[in-house]
């Protein structure tokens, strides 16, 4: 039988990767060295999968969770052994409280050299553990089928588990001896272990990798009929998450069914699109805080789809309510910080939607009653009112009105990344619904500020959207090092860079008062020139001057087949002085 000479390390990569291209794995984001060569080689030679290449491994696995996000698929992440896999935690711990699908791939030394004082090793075995959803160590490589196929079936797992059994990051450690090169060979194989490597698995071969389906139990919802049925007051909370389209009219029916208002987080996708928008509720971060509605007006029974919610006026308000609450998502998670919520079904939201609008419609039930939906809607006018008057009205640059005036300027079918501090908070006070269709993303997972920008430009690169982040100067400061995938890959993204010189989400904090040591220890004044790091990395650069100046500039920007930067400097105590005055006006309005 004919011999091949082969290098085992090339060999069994190149099978594994071309397994996971079968189950659809489209995208790889690398990071050069190498211990990693075999691997990157493998990427690199499949071309079905595209892949980018970072410098930098933080940046490279926040790129990672942005294309996975954008483009709802697994994606797979490579990097060299030592800190270089300690650089991948952050986007890591991001991905697994989001349930974003990452397939982590580092390479390893060999295992004799582990505690011997070897260059680049760490101890490496199930590294991520706390915020991984699998872990499998491939052992060193061996040239025959059975290794092979466990190879195939790791593939396989990985991508089953980071998609359908409990969606989120997974990790394939991957200790390799060199020579790493494809001509530096190390074996002579039969032919028939070379053609079983390069052929993927059938079907009937691959374990667990069926679509997900939910798990419908009609229990569920007669259980919680009962409380529909004698429960005039209550609430839908839409928190965030990536929504099936179906469950935005699902959710509008099933409101206008039991007459409860939805509250929609500014990230929930349901405020955009021009699906109906009937007893949608955005100014409830404002007349929910103490006052006299709030205090009027508590809910007996309270639906929550989705994630934690942004508003901390709205979380204050739950925390504080003894309503009878129950959360609905994917997997079941919990996401109620104050620990009152009754139960947490897993099922998708639209789904559960649709099952119980089935149910009421079959049993015949139905609401007269309206003077609840009324309230909220009748505050929610008033409010709207106020915030037109208070916000949208204010003078330039105050930080408050830059959301809707943003809003107003972008294209229909935009994706807007909002980075965590204020920007996602002020998101979520003050957008407006609007009929563009509008996606908006955030990595409220663990909620950084690291590898906001990284995350915003992978999700630009997963398609040819028009893509703009929203991020402030803290956030913009510390992934600095992702514009170079901006430039590198051409990608066309609007920045638009809030700058209040560091800290100003401190501005709401109690420390706030604390005169100097606030000063020193929590504003951390930067006074960094943006605009010099930008023209750096070949970016068009604007400092905003006035709203109409922030209007034409975005306009501009995304004819752009650059990257551009669009700063506007505030003051973050000014800013907050507003954001009160209208909290105050809206609490005490009722």
């Amino acid at each position: 039988m004919t011999k091949i000479k082969i290098n085992r390390n090339i060999l069994l990569t190149g099978s594994f990767v071309n397994e996971l291209s079968a189950l659809g794995v489209k995208y790889v984001s690398l990071s050069p060295g190498s211990r990693n060569t075999p691997l990157t080689l493998a990427f690199a030679n499949n071309k079905k999968i595209k892949s980018f290449i970072h410098i930098d491994e933080r940046s490279s696995g926040f790129f990672a969770l942005g294309l996975a996000k954008a483009s709802n698929t697994p994606v797979a992440v490579v990097c060299t052994s030592g800190t270089a896999t300690a650089e991948l935690y952050p986007a890591i711990v991001e991905a697994y409280q989001q349930r974003v699908p990452l397939i982590i791939c580092t390479a390893d030394r060999p295992p004799e050299l582990l505690n011997r004082g070897a260059n680049q090793t760490i101890n490496q075995d199930n590294l991520y553990r706390n915020h991984i959803r699998w872990f499998y160590n491939s052992g060193l490589p061996e040239p025959n089928i059975k290794k092979i196929r466990n190879l195939k079936l790791a593939a396989c797992s990985a991508v089953y588990y980071s998609t359908i059994k409990s969606r989120g990051p997974v990790h394939l450690n991957f200790p390799f001896k060199k020579p790493f090169e494809p001509k530096s060979y190390t074996d002579e194989i039969d032919e028939k272990i070379l053609i079983f490597a390069e052929d993927t698995l059938s079907v009937k071969e691959r374990p667990c990798t069926c679509n997900h389906t939910d798990i419908v139990k009609e229990k569920w919802f007669l259980n919680i009929l009962k409380y529909f049925e004698k429960l005039e007051r209550g609430l839908i909370i839409v928190g965030p998450d990536n929504y099936n389209p179906e469950f935005l009219n699902n959710c509008q029916i099933l409101s206008q069914k039991l007459l409860y208002p939805i509250l929609a987080d500014g990230t929930s996708q349901l405020r955009f699109g021009n699906h109906c928008k009937e007893n949608i509720i955005t100014n409830f971060d404002a007349f929910l805080r103490p006052g006299k509605f709030s205090t009027t007006h508590q809910p007996d029974i309270i639906i929550q789809f989705g994630r934690t919610v942004t508003s901390k006026g709205l979380d204050t308000f739950l925390s504080n309510c003894t309503a009878a609450r129950f959360m609905v998502n994917e997997f079941g998670d919990w996401f109620d910080p104050a620990n009152k919520a009754l139960a947490a079904y897993a099922c998708e939201p639209y789904i559960f939607c649709k099952e119980m609008i089935k149910l009421i419609d079959s049993l015949r039930f139905t609401r007269e009653n309206s003077s609840w939906l009324q309230a909220f809607n009748s505050e929610e006018k008033t409010s709207s009112k106020l915030k037109t008057k208070i916000i949208n009205n204010s003078s330039f640059p105050n930080e408050s009105r830059i959301v809707n005036e943003i809003l107003n300027a972008v294209p229909d079918k935009c994706q807007i990344m909002v980075s965590n501090s204020m920007p996602v908070r002020d998101f979520d006070y003050f957008a407006s619904c609007s009929e563009k269709d509008i996606i908006v993303y955030s990595n409220r997972g663990a909620s950084g500020i690291d590898g906001i920008t990284s995350t915003a430009l992978g999700i630009a690169a997963a398609n040819k959207k028009p893509t703009l982040l929203i991020t402030g100067d803290l956030a913009f400061y510390y992934d600095l090092n992702g514009l170079l995938s901006a430039k590198n890959y051409n990608i066309p993204i609007v920045i638009v860079l809030i700058n209040n010189n560091g800290g100003g989400i401190f501005e709401v904090l109690p420390i706030s008062n604390y005169g100097k040591i606030f000063k020193k220890y929590f504003l951390v004044a930067h006074n960094l020139e943006f605009k010099n790091f930008v023209k750096a990395f070949s970016g068009n650069y604007k400092l905003i001057k006035s709203w109409k100046n922030l209007n034409s500039s975005l306009r501009s920007a995304f004819k752009s087949k650059r990257f551009s930067v669009l700063e506007i400097k505030t003051n973050a105590a000014d800013s907050f002085k507003t954001r009160r005055k209208f909290w105050k006006a809206a609490a005490n309005n009722s």
